[in-house]
């Protein structure tokens, strides 16, 4: 978990991220997410109740008087203004809203129900906005082959092989920017460290040995800051999200799908949506590839091949006869 962010928090905020983070295993990104949703919760409120100038911007306001005491005066009602803040005046949708509700969720529940230290739980009545449900976007075969043949330049072969390991594992960003060289055993039998600490063992195909071996091949191995990095950067350093961020929209870019909402995400869903329509793995083994801990999840891409099969029936030049 990370310093930083618990040195910003108030001691009853700590606390229930410390919680969180090591006692339930969340992820960093999780705590991180939580404490800023927490914190704009509370600077919320002691606006709304008049303590502070009114004047101040609401994102400046410090929360550092935020105790047990307060906590336990916070009602319903006042929750649902903040929600509708949030809705209003922030523009959240309603997936960062659920988060938002859920975080509130978890720390109420925490402090009425796990360590008893307020009287009543104001979020015992708390609906989390209706999501409508999306089918992913994903690259088609096509382009996944056209993505893969755009890499070139001073680190095609780290770059590559990141793309390769998108592309045929699923694995999300913060899974593989967190691969160290020490979790590719002889068998080329790679741990991945998912959320909340789990683990799982993926067994790399001929595609992802290869490139790994291309790039091992010209690794740098004089000034690194992390020697059991497996991807690293410019700098020497691990490789971070948002340099992987940055690689992946280029070479989108380079073959004109850089505006069209793609993203490293979106190549977990291409390897999870061609495991599935191409290469007929059922539900149950691409739960296991992609880390879901719920079976609803996955099972979102039965629901790509079902939309599939329905607009090609619907495409049929009889359909309207």
């Amino acid at each position: 978990m990370g310093y930083d962010i618990l040195k910003q928090a108030p001691s009853v905020i700590q606390e229930f991220l410390i919680y969180i983070g090591n006692v339930k295993g969340r992820s960093d990104l999780t705590v991180e997410e939580y404490f800023r949703d927490l914190r704009t919760f509370f600077r919320f409120l002691i606006k709304d109740r008049g303590l502070i100038n009114k004047d101040i911007d609401i994102d400046e306001i410090d929360i550092s008087s935020v105790d047990i005491e307060m906590i336990g005066s916070v009602t319903f009602t006042e929750i649902i203004m903040f929600l509708n803040y949030c809705k209003d005046e922030r523009e959240n949708n309603a997936a960062t809203r659920a988060r938002k509700t859920s975080c509130l969720r978890d720390f109420f529940g925490y402090y009425a129900v796990k360590v008893h230290k307020i009287d009543h739980n104001p979020t015992d009545a708390l609906e989390a906005p209706k999501i409508a449900k999306k089918l992913p976007r994903y690259l088609t075969l096509e382009e996944s082959l056209k993505l893969l043949e755009s890499v070139d330049g001073e680190f095609k072969e780290r770059d590559y092989c990141i793309l390769v390991f998108f592309l045929n594992c699923g694995m999300r960003i913060s899974e593989l920017v967190g691969i160290n060289l020490s979790d590719i055993n002889s068998e080329y039998l790679l741990r991945i460290r998912g959320k909340g600490n789990k683990e799982r063992t993926l067994y790399l195909n001929d595609a992802c040995i290869n490139a790994l071996k291309d790039y091992l091949r010209v690794r740098p191995v004089e000034g690194i800051e992390d020697k059991n990095a497996l991807f690293i950067s410019r700098k020497r350093g691990r490789i971070s999200r948002k340099g992987v961020y940055h690689m992946v929209n280029h070479y989108l870019e380079k073959i004109g799908l850089g505006d069209q909402g793609y993203s490293p995400h979106k190549l977990r869903h291409t390897a999870a949506t061609l495991m599935y329509q191409k290469g007929g793995v059922d539900i149950r083994t691409l739960q296991a590839i992609l880390g879901h801990s719920n079976l609803g999840t996955t099972q979102i891409y039965t629901h790509i091949a079902d939309d599939q099969i329905k607009n090609a029936l619907n495409s049929n030049p009889l359909s309207s006869v």
